[in-house]
């Protein structure tokens, strides 16, 4: 017997403190500037090129991001540091990423009207996990009290969220669980180096959560999960380099490969059309025309690159109200860009409508997942 899977509330978490453009460019502003007095011999010579400086206009027209939430703000706009903070927390407290997993899921479970103890499966998936074990999902699940059922941590980067859920669809459709928590806690600002004109301004903090149960739990209420698709293929074009195996290897610790660092351009040039072909694929597959979705809750990543893919997807340009934004306020907060969007527009649907996820990333990784409201 196959059992239906349907996508009952979403939750999210939100850092109290946001860091403007404005704000973050005259940190990197003073910073470079220090720099480039520091090294003027060095620079004059040809010996080292000097460090741009930025613009609040720069970052928006380069990315359409105003604004980000951060789980640490003065340490990140203190020109001396520009980096999060987060103190070290001791064995007997709840750890950060897992904290804000669960202030995530406690917002989804409220929405759904459920009790943690509903929950048979909680999955962590997100870009960065905080330690190799135990397992993140492990903790949410026993801080949420649930004492009952597993988790596990997955990393896809950016797609996380989606391959998240493609994995509770399928716990769903086998009857391993009837209720699955998908978290995906996201603190991108520790990853990201400030000091990169380029990129300083990519990223943000936040935690978002996916209840995924099976039909008869649900009366009548959420979304039908339809499909899901994934697809990887491999690129150095995205890459951040951290991991256990750096201590094993001294010389490379400090360097900036052990950040965020990308290959923009050709992100930008060879993701829309993987992505964008994606998409198609899977609505034939279903037998749907895309022209029967009413709205793309896509991964918000650059506004230029979503308006691109969106219209290659209906064929026409698409409004924000088709392709909701969210990176103005929050910028690129990974695995949980696209689930931000869903959660914050699609109180108008009404039953039959249709709508898709879709999450792109280093990887390459991409998911698409089809949603009919009930």
């Amino acid at each position: 017997m196959q059992h239906n899977a349907v996508l009952s509330a979403t939750g999210l978490w939100t850092p109290s403190q946001s860091i403007s453009n404005e704000e973050l460019v005259h940190s990197y502003n003073t910073w470079a500037n220090q720099w480039n007095a520091e090294h003027a011999a060095a620079i004059e010579k040809g010996e080292v090129e000097a460090k741009p400086l930025s613009s609040a206009a720069f970052i928006e027209k380069a990315s359409g991001i105003k604004s980000r939430y951060v789980v640490s703000k003065d340490p990140i706009l203190d020109p001396a540091i520009m980096a999060p903070r987060i103190p070290e927390r001791p064995n007997e407290e709840i750890s950060i990423l897992a904290e804000i997993a669960v202030g995530a899921a406690k917002d989804a479970l409220q929405n759904a009207g459920r009790d943690a103890n509903d929950v048979d499966a909680v999955l962590v998936a997100c870009s960065n996990l905080q330690r190799g074990y135990p397992a993140i999902s492990v903790e949410v699940q026993d801080a949420l009290g649930i004492d009952h059922g597993f988790g596990y941590d997955m990393n896809v980067a950016c797609s996380s969220a989606t391959f998240g859920l493609a994995t509770a669809q399928s716990m769903i459709v086998s009857g391993q669980a009837k209720s699955v928590l998908v978290c995906n806690p996201e603190i991108c600002s520790g990853h990201l180096n400030f000091r990169d004109r380029d990129s300083h301004f990519i990223f943000g903090d936040v935690a978002t959560a996916i209840l995924v149960e099976e039909e008869s739990r649900v009366n009548g209420a959420g979304y039908d999960i339809l499909g899901t698709k994934l697809k990887t293929q491999f690129s150095n074009n995205i890459r951040n380099n951290f991991g256990f195996l750096n201590r094993a290897a001294p010389e490379g610790i400090g360097k900036d490969d052990k950040l965020f660092v990308q290959e923009g351009r050709k992100v930008f040039r060879e993701v829309v059309p993987l992505v964008a072909s994606m998409i198609a694929e899977h609505m034939a597959e279903l037998e749907l025309e895309p022209s029967q979705l009413k709205r793309l809750w896509l991964h918000q990543a650059n506004l230029s690159m979503n308006q691109l893919i969106a219209k290659r997807v209906m064929g026409h340009e698409v409004s924000e109200e088709d392709a909701p934004v969210i990176l103005d306020e929050y910028a690129n907060t990974s695995s949980a860009g696209s689930i931000i969007a869903f959660h914050k527009h699609h109180d108008d649907f009404t039953s039959g409508d249709l709508g898709l996820i879709c999450s792109f990333g280093a990887g390459y990784s991409a998911g698409t997942v089809v949603l009919k409201k009930r």
